[in-house]
């Protein structure tokens, strides 16, 4: 009877907590976590008619199921998928460039693509230090990392792929993504007026054609594609994004970055280095996607994130508002990226 009992106020401690949890995910803003607005559709998917696509510098050509790792249109399973640019980065892990069909594993360059700079949906790992990768796939597979906000699907899909993933995958994968620099990617601009957009597989995308148009970007930010089709069909490497931020946000940010905002927060420097690009095992923020940052930085204020080194976050995040956290991404976002190129094939490779 006490094991029962003692079972019951652990389940309903759980219960509570993650009650708390999603009420507080209720609040997340849509324009971190990329989800759509009440009462929008995602696009249905466009299907692959066997015709062979090219991208500019690339001599390469493939079909659009080859570029988004799918074997055919009417069916889940997956493939290796394209990469545009094999001498951009060093030979791919079997675990990066395939996946893993038989255990539902997705290859990572699908999604963070072979350089490792990903997209606004998902993280970008190039340049983040080994054992830092290796922790946050652990902390996946240890149910000690999820999203705050519950709609947002990739995030789970991940978890998904870590609890398949061996050790020596996960320490493959870490190596290499770490061995990549990281290079410029993100332009920040603050403007008080924005395009109009749509959320598309958690990426939010300006509209096209009559749909078009510009409205008041408000407390947000409003981070998307340069060019939509190279990094939405075409999957470009290369293809980077505009964080459209609101005027003064990036002088208040720096304020807060630096000085932790006379005790609201700490100064970022304090662990992520005096240039943010990081120390040991603590990973770099600067010059980073603003819309990623921004979702740890609720995630870690509602306690979505816990681990080694997570729960320290938790006092940095917790009394920080919608605003300092706008300010805080979009400063971290406009500072230049630690490194100019990203990697260099020699004679020997």
């Amino acid at each position: 009877m006490k094991k029962l009992l003692g079972m019951t106020i652990v389940f309903g401690a759980t219960m509570v907590a993650a009650s708390a949890l999603y009420a507080a995910a209720s609040d997340m803003p849509d324009w971190a976590y990329g989800v759509p607005p009440p009462g929008q559709r995602p696009n249905p998917p466009v299907r692959d008619d066997g015709k062979m696509l090219t991208l500019p510098g690339s001599d390469l050509q493939f079909t659009l199921n080859k570029i988004r790792g799918r074997v055919d249109n009417d069916t889940p399973n997956r493939t290796s998928p394209a990469d545009w640019f094999p001498n951009d980065h060093p030979p791919l892990p079997k675990i990066v460039a395939e996946g893993d069909q038989s255990r539902g594993i997705v290859a990572c360059s699908l999604c963070h693509y072979p350089n490792g700079k990903g997209r606004t949906e998902n993280a970008s790992p190039a340049g983040l230090p080994r054992d830092y990768i290796i922790r946050q796939l652990h902390d996946m597979k240890d149910d000690m990392r999820v999203s705050g906000e519950r709609r947002k699907q990739n995030t789970q899909q991940m978890v998904s792929f870590a609890k398949a993933m061996t050790d020596e995958e996960i320490v493959q994968a870490a190596t290499y993504f770490s061995s990549l620099k990281w290079t410029p990617w993100v332009r920040v601009q603050e403007t008080n007026t924005v395009p109009k957009t749509r959320s598309q597989g958690g990426m939010m995308i300006a509209l096209t054609g009559d749909q078009a148009g510009t409205e008041p970007i408000g407390n947000r930010i409003v981070e998307v594609p340069v060019d939509a089709v190279h990094t939405e069909t075409l999957r470009d490497p290369h293809s980077s994004f505009i964080a459209y931020v609101p005027v003064g946000a990036v002088a208040k940010g720096k304020a807060l970055v630096t000085t932790g905002g006379n005790g609201k927060t700490i100064a970022c420097a304090t662990c992520h280095g005096d240039d943010l690009n990081g120390i040991g095992s603590v990973p770099g923020l600067a010059g980073r996607l603003a819309s990623y940052n921004a979702r740890q930085l609720y995630d870690f204020k509602i306690g979505a994130r816990h681990g080694d080194m997570a729960d320290l976050m938790h006092k940095v995040a917790a009394n920080l508002s919608g605003d300092d956290i706008i300010n805080i991404t979009a400063y971290l976002a406009s500072l230049p990226a630690p490194a100019t190129v990203a990697y260099t094939k020699t004679a020997a490779q």
